[in-house]
């Protein structure tokens, strides 16, 4: 889906506001594409994922999770994703092989509700991606 939005799955979104050299090129440029469309999405629950990594002390975030939290989401193009019943209904459901980690199936769940394409490195993400059809792009 070359058009469609794009969801960025956590660790997508903090490479992008950084360290995009750990990023794939064919993924920056997508993701660059998206936001010229005003078309990038991240989920509630990545917010949450980056909060608990910095809390545990996983990374350093040099303004704090909040401040960097504003400053990435003021970025030109990029949108925060509403997390909605049907989101919350569908990750639950999910058709299998998908694995029982409930952030990744939030993300899965989003994308597949929402018709957005999935940004990811995310190995497990990517083969479940390929067995049901899910629009993906490789990080």
């Amino acid at each position: 889906m070359l058009n469609s939005p794009i969801l960025l799955d956590t660790h997508v979104w903090l490479h992008s506001q950084g360290a995009i050299e750990l990023l794939r090129p064919t993924a920056v440029k997508q993701i660059d594409a998206a936001a010229l469309r005003d078309a990038v999405f991240v989920s509630p629950i990545s917010l949450w994922e980056i909060a608990r990594l910095e809390r545990d002390g996983r990374i350093e975030l040099s303004v704090g999770v909040k401040r960097w939290t504003n400053l990435a989401l003021a970025q030109p193009g990029i949108h925060l994703l509403a997390y909605t019943p049907a989101i919350a209904i569908e990750s639950v459901h999910l058709p299998p092989p998908m694995h029982k980690d409930p952030s990744d199936r939030i993300l899965v769940a989003s994308a597949r509700i929402e018709k957005m394409t999935l940004i990811t490195a995310d190995k497990a993400i990517l083969a479940y991606a390929k067995s049901t059809g899910l629009p993906y792009g490789r990080a």
